[in-house]
């Protein structure tokens, strides 16, 4: 054994492990890549550019509202056994140079647990953040309210709520990074509040911790309940983000927030679509099919999807997860892009390649949370002033009990709602299958437009057969008479442009589809440059209003 080598333990596998290795690799275990807790310090030589963090009111006097028994004499020695003033450290910095103002909790200090101090240095941090216009990160770690404070400890939860509400109303970025443990009145307030919020892998994430919940009711928590990875599921976090790529991520948040009103084509780059030899002749040798031929393609498990044309389409592509309520529904994927350098927020109905995609995604059907995703993050881009690209391709909205007794209904009434109101451009595209309410739930756009093979319609023709002649059987006549393809419903000004296939989609067209839509939409949103965000949500208004 090399005699230099420090070994610690690892807090996850309890291995020996060489401390200099886990510090190279930002304190993540090499043996079974379990995240130890990291010191404030260390923390901001993460995400801080050199040497360009300001701390702010580190003078905060001492508070002992309840005049707890030996309460100042714990806290000196506590700031004199860690070196931190408090259980959080607020200031100002660089992020690969864009400003912003962070928060950092330290878990040494009480368990990072929140009294007065904590509460009013993270309150004044966001109110100096609102008055310079600044994107604020908080790093949370706590088990939860200060009990030597009591009630005071308390009102600290709704004096943060009340600062983030006030910096949201400036349309300004706050977002949460959820570390190891995260509990109590801290996720209770700040901690669930952000526009994005993020978690490190394994992170132990709950209101009540599994102790409170054992003593306090006597049940035992299954494995994996209360970590990052159950929240994610769950819908309550956008995602999971590792060490090495922090830094990077809070940049992208950074850049990808600042969009003004008014400004929707922030283009940095040329693009200009070109069809090569063998796509123009394959294209020219194809011939036209009926709208039954039309809904056999789209069905398909081979047609490339949303994320396939995606790939074509934006240089950068950043899922978002969940509804922060109940589940992150798969069939939903949504999400930041950046389209040649302008900022746009993505929403996509996705089916899934093979089987067990399939099952996963729920064959593309969405349930009422996957709805809600979808308007959240819509909602969130209209705050952000980001345009809202809509990829459509469901066969319709699932019905099951589940679905009615999380209101179905009740979630695609509300897109229809929002989404009708929103201060932004809305472009909707629909790929494949178009299937009642649950397509239109994703597709009240300033522009719709279908791709050359889609179907959009009231239900499927098997259905609209089954109701009308009583007989299923019937589907290809109902899709002849239903009016349900591109050409059809460019001719009833339905749609206002159709996306040409080249021949038919599939993996060989997919660049080609991709590349053309690209350009598409570039043109779409140079029309709403300089355009109020009254005039956009004004001619959405109209242009259903027509119908």
């Amino acid at each position: 054994m090399d005699n230099n080598i420090v070994e610690i333990k690892c807090p996850k596998c309890k291995k020996p492990v060489d401390r200099d290795k886990v510090v190279k690799a930002k304190y993540v275990c090499y043996e079974c890549g379990g995240y130890f807790r990291v010191k404030t310090n260390n923390r901001i030589k993460m995400v801080a550019d050199r040497r360009s963090f300001t701390p702010w009111f580190e003078d905060m006097p001492v508070s002992n509202p309840l005049d707890f028994e030996g309460y100042e004499e714990k806290l000196a020695e506590t700031r004199e056994k860690t070196g931190a003033s408090e259980a959080v450290t607020v200031g100002q910095c660089n992020i690969y140079g864009e400003p912003a103002v962070i928060g950092v909790c330290e878990t040494r200090f009480l368990m990072g647990s929140m009294g007065h101090v904590v509460g009013e240095k993270i309150t004044a941090a966001i109110e100096r953040a609102t008055e310079l216009r600044l994107p604020v990160f908080i790093f949370c770690a706590s088990g939860g309210a200060r009990m030597q404070e009591g009630i005071v400890s308390l009102m600290q939860m709704a004096k943060t709520s009340a600062a983030i509400q006030k910096h949201g109303e400036a349309g300004l970025l706050y977002s949460t990074i959820l570390t190891d443990p995260t509990t109590g009145g801290v996720t209770a307030s700040f901690a669930m509040l952000g526009d994005v919020i993020m978690a490190e892998p394994g992170a132990l994430i709950g209101f009540a911790g599994p102790r409170v919940i054992k003593q306090t009711i006597g049940q035992e928590l299954p494995e994996g309940f209360q970590t990052a990875e159950f929240l994610l599921e769950h819908g309550f976090i956008d995602g999971i983000v590792e060490r090495e790529n922090l830094k990077k991520t809070l940049y992208f948040l950074i850049k990808t927030h600042q969009c003004e009103e008014g400004k929707y084509a922030d283009f940095k780059k040329d693009f200009h679509f070109e069809l090569n030899e063998i796509i123009k002749e394959r294209s020219w040798k194809t011939l036209p099919i009926t709208a039954w031929e039309k809904v056999k393609a789209v069905r398909q498990v081979g047609r490339p999807s949303a994320t396939d044309y995606m790939e074509y389409i934006f240089d950068f592509f950043v899922e978002a997860h969940g509804d922060r309520n109940f589940r992150d529904d798969k069939a939903i994927v949504g999400g930041i892009a950046f389209l040649d350098g302008q900022p746009v927020t993505v929403i996509a109905d996705v089916k899934g390649k093979d089987v067990k995609e399939c099952q996963e995604r729920n064959f593309g059907m969405p349930m009422p949370e996957g709805y809600r995703k979808a308007l959240r993050l819509m909602k969130q881009a209209e705050k952000f002033n980001r345009p809202i690209i809509s990829f459509v391709n469901t066969s319709g909205a699932f019905c099951g009990i589940e679905a009615e007794e999380r209101g179905q209904g009740e979630a695609i009434a509300r897109n229809l709602l929002e989404m009708s109101a929103l201060k932004v451009p809305v472009l909707c595209i629909l790929i494949g299958e178009g299937g009642s309410g649950g397509a239109l739930a994703t597709a009240v756009g300033n522009e719709v437009w279908m791709m050359e093979n889609a179907t959009y319609s009231i239900l499927s023709p098997e259905g609209f057969a089954s109701i009308l002649w009583k007989d299923s059987a019937k589907a290809q006549q109902a899709s002849e008479v239903m009016n349900i393809t591109a050409q059809d419903l460019k001719r009833l000004g339905i749609i206002e442009q159709i996306i040409p296939e080249f021949g038919g989609a599939d993996k060989k067209t997919a660049e080609s589809i991709g590349g053309y839509m690209k350009e598409k939409m570039k043109e779409f949103l140079e029309k709403y440059n300089g355009l109020s965000s009254e005039e956009i949500a004004g001619m959405r208004y109209n242009r259903f209003r027509a119908f």
